[in-house]
């Protein structure tokens, strides 16, 4: 074990916690920044509505731009996945497989995983969405999609919403099924047939790029498509608050309070692990108030001086 005694160690180094970092260490805390290299930001192609970069800007630009600028005021990353987190008296002791840290408070930006349509090989998986043909975010990137031929697989009510948001840019939109027939209330069936949006049956397999299409099998035969949605939902990663005794929602989200505090005090957390929105600005917002309300926290404890 680290005999150091961080005053906070952040998880996650995504938007969310990049921005923290940077607020914390120019607060001249002391703090460890631990990156599984798995944030969602190194998948965006070009984000066009991330405010400042008028012609867009690459994900993995975005959050090596971060990294430079939290670097410069002495918040370095560390390549670590922490694997457990725990509470020994005031301190939290965070594990990296046979590493253990202390901090009096740690800062949860883990995020989400989005659940990919089963039999996508990663190698194609991520030439798709380098490309935009394979898209995760509506709110992010459904503008690039205005008037393209797109598909949303998925069923059921997530299913239905994510198609009703994208037919707000397209018409030539298609809901299809990940397996099988689709499985919809009658809600659902009638919202669908008020949009004009078709109804596929799957499953859906032996997915390809085809003349710069996406394509694959449904049970009407094979289609491509400009783009696809996945509305298959997502898993949190909100294991570690559990493990701490963090409460989370009937979604496995962290609960927080407005200022970002966990129910376990000292535990902070910001980003799409406390709420899926999806969206870098929302994020790096939480993190601005996690991060002031974690210096406030420490200010109450001990005193701050240079």
């Amino acid at each position: 074990m680290s005999e150091d005694i961080d005053d906070c160690i952040i998880v996650g180094a995504g938007p969310a916690g990049l921005t923290a970092a940077i607020y914390l260490a120019r607060y001249h805390l002391d703090i460890r920044l631990f990156d599984c290299g798995t944030s969602r930001a190194s998948w965006i192609p070009t984000s066009h509505n991330h405010a400042g970069f008028p012609d867009g800007i690459n994900g993995n630009e975005l959050l090596e731009r971060m990294r430079d600028q939290a670097a410069k005021y002495g918040a370095l990353r560390e390549p670590k996945r922490v694997t457990d987190l725990s509470r020994d008296g005031e301190l939290f002791i965070v594990r990296c497989d046979e590493e253990e840290y202390r901090a009096r408070t740690v800062l949860l930006a883990t995020g989400v995983v989005n659940n990919r349509p089963e039999g996508i090989a990663d190698e194609l998986h991520d030439e798709a969405v380098s490309r935009g043909l394979i898209r995760y975010c509506p709110v992010c990137d459904g503008y690039e999609v205005t008037d393209r031929r797109v598909a949303v697989i998925g069923t059921g009510d997530h299913g239905t919403a994510e198609a009703q948001f994208l037919r707000t840019y397209t018409k030539d939109l298609t809901l299809v099924s990940p397996g099988g027939d689709h499985d919809l209330s009658e809600q659902c069936s009638a919202m669908l047939e008020t949009a004009e949006i078709a109804r596929i049956a799957g499953p859906c397999g032996g997915f390809a790029i085809e003349n710069g299409k996406f394509a694959f099998d449904t049970a009407d035969g094979r289609m491509a498509f400009d783009s696809i949605y996945p509305a298959l939902g997502s898993v949190v990663r909100s294991g570690l608050a559990v493990k701490c005794g963090a409460k989370v929602s009937e979604g496995d989200c962290i609960l927080v309070g407005d200022h970002l505090e966990t129910s376990v005090p000292g535990l902070f957390a910001a980003g799409d692990v406390v709420l899926g929105l999806d969206q870098i600005s929302h994020a790096m917002g939480q993190a601005g108030v996690a991060a002031t309300t974690i210096r406030n926290y420490l200010s109450e404890r001990m005193p701050l001086r240079r």
